[in-house]
């Protein structure tokens, strides 16, 4: 018995399949660039067994535990920690118990595919997960996890990741980094520069944050001229380390082009902490415009997501923290908020600004258009709560006709579920293989060109837009 079903995602006609098998034959075993994502670093310099089934597939993974509260399970059941020290629940046991009682919440989910593609493919169950034998599995997991070929470096080998991205704040010493780039395994896991914790006004702890920033770097973050130093040099720091590229989750797209004196005064009111909520955006703004030209001068791609209107539960967030689940998409325009940018460096061939969204309509209107215009900015792919057979469908078809492949970056996990990369890097190739197989079966592109897309949307572009 099988959990995964291998025409999985590919069309229903039959002429159409067959095209599509070919092409993700083709592509299947490639090797995996993951060019974002939050897998921890320390998992690769330590080098130490998972601890449990339970972190490994339920408390670190937003996307399983939402679900779950969602249906009225209590996030301290789940094992999450919470931030006044309360208790959460510790046993690892009760944690899967629960998560396998509701394991049907994920039926037809893209969260089911990758969980039963770990399942089977990782870790070699080929029974359904189900309250009645949550136990039995849990013992079967917990044995193999036991097992030198389960440790996270001979995982990030049997996956075949070729390079690996992790996140990182910009005030991070990169401790783990470092231990993996001294202790001569070949596994590539290089980090990225994320500065909104000293870019966002209402990131919490801000003001310490640049105080921090100018401890670190030497810098006087008291001046506008003194905190940019104090970026430059966190980047470059950080490229010693392997970064290709900086990302900034703002809640909007929105970028700016200040003369120096406006910036001056905007981060004079900022860093006095009596900054309006008009002028935490217009600083964020201006900073992504700032990141920009920074990227001109040392080659780091500029990643945005924007449009995760973060933490939208006040009481997860206080009792919780940040990245647990209530984040959610907002509408965001891109055409007006981006322009300053653009018109800055948007013409520039040597910069890369890749947009990622979460408002899916602004693929054809806005996104699409202006990537088949500018040379700066690529798409980047379905994110987050549309990282799924049907957004990466819907995707193809909205931005295809308008910016062609060739501006857009291939594919990204972005995980925190290291065991999902693999899976999640499958549907992606199975769901570009059958939209090529789509376009050659309708006569809208040669069979010869679906081939080599295929490798392309798999391997290359990612490679090549992230300068991997």
């Amino acid at each position: 018995m099988s959990l995964t079903d291998p025409n999985r995602l590919f069309p229903v006609e039959t002429y159409t399949r067959d095209i599509a098998r070919a092409l993700y034959h083709t592509v299947a075993d490639l090797p995996i660039i993951s060019p974002h994502g939050h897998c921890d670093p320390r998992w690769f310099a330590q080098d130490t067994r998972f601890a449990d089934p339970a972190a490994l597939f339920v408390v670190p993974d937003h996307y399983v535990f939402r679900m779950l509260i969602s249906q009225g399970v209590a996030p301290a059941d789940l094992g999450i920690p919470q931030l006044d020290g309360s208790p959460s629940e510790a046993d690892p046991r009760a944690i899967w118990q629960r998560f396998a009682d509701n394991f049907h919440l994920f039926r037809a989910t893209p969260s089911a595919l990758w969980l039963n593609h770990a399942f089977e493919h990782v870790f070699g169950l080929t029974t359904p997960l189900s309250g009645q034998n949550a136990q039995d599995v849990y013992d079967h997991i917990e044995h193999q996890l036991g097992k030198p070929a389960f440790r996270p470096r001979a995982l990030f080998e049997r996956f075949n990741i070729e390079v690996l991205a992790t996140t990182d704040g910009a005030l991070d010493d990169l401790t783990w980094h470092k231990m993996i780039a001294q202790s001569g395994w070949g596994g590539r896991v290089v980090t990225t520069y994320r500065p909104d914790a000293v870019v966002d006004p209402d990131f919490e702890g801000f003001a310490s944050n640049l105080a921090l920033l100018g401890e670190i770097t030497g810098e006087d973050t008291t001046t506008w001229s003194g905190y940019l130093a104090a970026h430059r040099q966190r980047r470059a720091f950080f490229k010693t380390l392997g970064a290709t590229a900086s990302d900034h989750g703002h809640p909007s797209a929105a970028t700016a082009n200040l003369e120096k004196g406006a910036a001056e005064k905007l981060y004079s009111r900022v860093l006095s902490g009596r900054a309006s909520a008009q002028d935490a955006e217009l600083f964020r703004a201006q900073m992504l415009t700032e990141m920009a030209r920074m990227s001109l001068d040392d080659g780091l791609v500029l990643q945005i997501h924007a449009g995760s209107r973060r933490n939208h539960s006040d009481g997860m967030f206080a009792r919780f923290g940040r990245d647990k689940g209530f984040d959610i998409p907002g509408p965001t325009d891109y055409v007006g908020a981006l322009k300053p940018l653009l018109d800055a460096v948007g013409m520039e061939p040597g910069l890369s600004v890749i947009v990622f969204t979460l408002d899916e309509t602004s693929y054809s209107r806005e996104l699409a258009p202006m990537a088949g215009a500018y040379p700066a900015l690529k798409l980047g792919p379905p994110w987050w709560f549309f990282d799924s057979y049907e957004g990466i469908r819907r995707f193809r078809e909205t931005t295809t006709e308008t910016c062609g492949f060739y501006n857009t970056v291939g594919f990204n996990d972005d995980t925190r579920a290291f065991c999902s990369i693999p899976a999640r890097h499958d549907v992606a190739r199975r769901c570009d293989c059958a939209y090529l197989a789509e376009l050659v079966a309708t006569g809208r592109l040669r069979e010869n060109e679906a081939f080599e897309l295929a490798h392309d949307l798999s391997y290359r572009l990612a490679k090549e837009g992230y300068r991997l």
